[in-house]
């Protein structure tokens, strides 16, 4: 009897292993088949059906699937210069909605790669790159396109929290003295657990070396802005000079640095001509 019992448990997990084999290559077929079917409809249409989130993946399209988008179209290679419209401004951009602008920075990321793969070629055989100020124009309106996302995340974060969002910034000197604006950024271990950050810092500018570099330092930086002060004084006299009934307003505006006023008073502005009395 005891033998006849050992021989049925034996039976019934052979039938509880041939059943759960049976399940496994169900699930095999179905997975088999599920992965033939993405191949499927992914040769047809160029985009997956089937995703785990549930999302479709836009592609593009079948017969511009290949390696020639990072190209420019090939009627214009042989063309010394293409006709293209300007960059976007930021007004146009600041009436489109969020889903459009993140629509456009991916069109003007493809255009420039293709502008950029484009340049590097002509670069490669030695030959000229038609309308090299495209790449400046999709670079200006990207750098748009981003200030105005960077206008509306500052807008909705002083609404819900009363803070910009923006990296925090603080004036910070380094270790000759210079200061500069610092952007905080997260770090893994404290400032004081951070020995290799303590030992950069550590050397100070407080020498009499340090001293002498900063006074040269901040008199570089004086000169700069005297010569920079001198040459727009010197280009508004020559303005007057040679046009006397000059709009003074439009000066100020141009030239917010100089003196107008007393520019006028001075005999420096009078050209060769004797003045009427």
């Amino acid at each position: 009897m005891a033998g006849l019992t050992k021989l049925i448990n034996v039976s019934q997990s052979i039938k509880v292993c041939c059943a759960a084999l049976g399940k496994l290559q169900n699930t095999t077929r179905s997975f088999a088949s599920l992965l033939r079917f993405q191949q499927n409809v992914h040769g047809q249409y160029g985009a997956i059906a089937l995703s785990l989130t549930g999302r479709n993946i836009s592609t593009s399209q079948p017969k511009n699937n290949n390696l020639m988008q990072f190209f420019d179209d090939p009627k214009n290679w042989p063309e010394n210069e293409v006709k293209v419209g300007r960059a976007w401004k930021l007004d146009e951009l600041r009436i489109k909605s969020n889903k459009e602008l993140h629509q456009f920075w991916y069109v003007l990321l493809k255009e420039r790669n293709m502008l950029l793969t484009m340049e590097h070629e002509c670069n490669e055989k030695m030959e000229l790159f038609p309308s090299p100020e495209r790449l400046d124009k999709v670079k200006i309106s990207m750098t748009n396109l981003e200030t105005v996302v960077r206008e509306r995340n500052k807008a909705y974060h002083l609404l819900e929290t009363g803070e910009t969002g923006e990296r925090p910034q603080r004036l910070v000197a380094n270790n000759l003295g210079i200061r500069y604006m610092y952007k905080s950024v997260e770090h893994v271990l404290p400032p004081f657990m951070n020995v290799r950050w303590i030992k950069t810092r550590s050397i100070g500018y407080g020498g009499r070396a340090v001293r002498k570099f900063l006074l040269k330092y901040r008199e570089k930086l004086y000169n700069e802005k005297r010569k920079a002060k001198n040459r727009s004084r010197n280009e508004v006299m020559m303005l007057l000079r040679r046009n006397p009934n000059m709009d003074v307003e439009l000066l100020r505006s141009k030239f917010p640095n100089v003196n107008i006023d007393k520019l006028i008073e001075s005999d420096k502005i009078r050209g060769h001509y004797v003045p009427k009395v």
